[in-house]
């Protein structure tokens, strides 16, 4: 994660409450502070915080109106304050602020981790050897946290009983119409065409919602997993969300800085084709397999969908956090199009 060397945060807060705020709940924490943003990120802005002696992280929700169980920085705090204990790779959490007044909105603090974000699927400059440790341990990690038991991590109620699938489907609808700015036929389609072809749930895991691989910080010189990053989607649902999402990356076209790698020669770069991520999967977690992926692929497209649509309608209101956002915008039709044609694969 690299924040803008030098570029103070953009955003309106006082420094000098949250300075106060910080020394009241972290022992040993005392300031002056010094905040800067990281790049990217249009959903709960995160920001580098710095003392003479100390850095962390700050994530807040975004200022001004939000839809309606988004941006919950208070659920994501929660998670990691369960996986952190439990061993697995998050950022050690430190406070969490519900009080809007301190800077504007909820917001909490955990550790800075060194680590490496990489977004480029291809890992360019990594030899064939580690490209193909850092994928083990992509698929490796995901499958840690679907074996985590999440009652004993007191996350018994952390999300709603049902079929995973079906909630969510619903959700992504009702927050598309709530954003939706544009007549996109391929989006109807979808929307009559997932709630009626749910697949079963067979099982109930802790799923982040978003795992890909620049979500994961590597470490600086080496191919372990440090941490996992922005749990905001995260709750309890079937797996096969977060092991579907991830495995879109072998669908999606390979582009220069892009996950995407279809397309790919595996053997000459050592990534494992989805065949062996698939195989390494369900060996970890104690599958036979992983059924036909088309009607999953069109779910996780299609809730891609209903984010930059949020995005949109947060640029025309003012209130996107990234300079990026455009360009992620420019995404909508195409990822909208693409969801159909999965959705035509599984038999719609």
């Amino acid at each position: 994660m690299t924040a803008v060397t030098g570029a103070p945060a953009p955003d309106d807060m006082d420094l000098p409450r949250l300075e106060a705020w910080l020394a009241s709940r972290i022992p040993g924490f005392s300031g002056p502070i010094r905040l800067s943003k990281f790049p990217g990120g249009q959903s709960n802005p995160t920001y580098r915080l710095e003392t003479a002696t100390t850095s962390h992280v700050l994530r807040r929700k975004p200022f001004g109106p939000v839809l309606p169980s988004a941006h919950a920085v208070d659920r994501e705090y929660r998670l990691i304050s369960a996986l952190h204990p439990a061993g697995f790779p998050v950022a050690r959490p430190y406070a969490l602020c519900t009080d809007d007044s301190v800077i504007g909105s909820m917001f909490y603090v955990m550790e800075l981790v060194d680590g490496r974000s990489l977004a480029d699927g291809s890992l360019p400059g990594e030899a064939p050897a580690s490209r193909a440790a850092m994928y083990r341990a992509l698929t490796t990690t995901l499958a840690d946290l679907h074996n985590v038991d999440h009652v004993a991590a007191g996350l018994a109620d952390y999300g709603r009983p049902g079929n995973y699938f079906e909630r969510q489907v619903g959700r992504w609808t009702k927050q598309y119409r709530a954003s939706q700015t544009d007549d996109l036929p391929e989006v109807e389609a979808l929307i009559e065409f997932l709630p009626r072809t749910v697949p079963e749930q067979s099982r109930t895991s802790i799923i982040h919602g978003d795992y890909r691989i620049d979500n994961a910080l590597f470490e600086p010189d080496g191919t372990r997993i440090k941490a996992v990053l922005d749990w905001e989607l995260s709750t309890l649902g079937d797996p096969l969300a977060d092991f579907t999402y991830y495995a879109m990356q072998w669908v999606m076209p390979a582009e220069a800085g892009g996950a995407g790698l279809e397309g790919v020669d595996y053997a000459a770069t050592g990534i494992p084709t989805l065949d062996d991520t698939v195989a390494l999967y369900c060996s970890l977690t104690g599958r036979d397999s992983v059924p036909a992926m088309d009607w999953y692929f069109a779910y996780n497209l299609f809730r891609l969908v209903g984010i930059v649509q949020g995005i949109k309608k947060r640029i025309i209101e003012g209130n996107a956090s990234s300079d990026t956002a455009q360009a992620t915008v420019a995404r909508l039709r195409p990822l909208a199009k693409r969801a159909w044609e999965f959705a035509r694969q599984a038999g719609a």
